[in-house]
C-alpha cells in the first residue's frame, strides 16, 4: 500500500508542477483546468486507497 501512495502522491506533485508551469507559460484556460482536475483526482485516488488499505487492515 505504501507503494501507491508514493506514486499517486507524486502524480498529484507533478501535476502542480504542470500546473504551476502552465502558469508561467501562459497557457490556454483548456490545460490549466486539465492540470487542476489531474491533482484533484489524484487526491481523491489518494483518500480512497488511504480509506481501503485502512479498511484492510481491520
Amino acid at each position: 500500500m505504501k507503494e501507491a501512495i508514493f506514486v499517486i502522491a507524486m502524480g498529484i506533485v507533478l501535476w502542480i508542477i504542470a500546473l504551476v508551469f502552465a502558469i508561467v507559460m501562459n497557457a490556454s484556460t483548456e490545460v490549466l483546468w486539465t492540470c487542476v482536475a489531474g491533482a484533484v483526482l489524484g487526491a481523491i485516488g489518494l483518500r480512497y486507497t488511504i480509506r481501503r488499505g485502512r479498511r484492510n487492515q481491520l
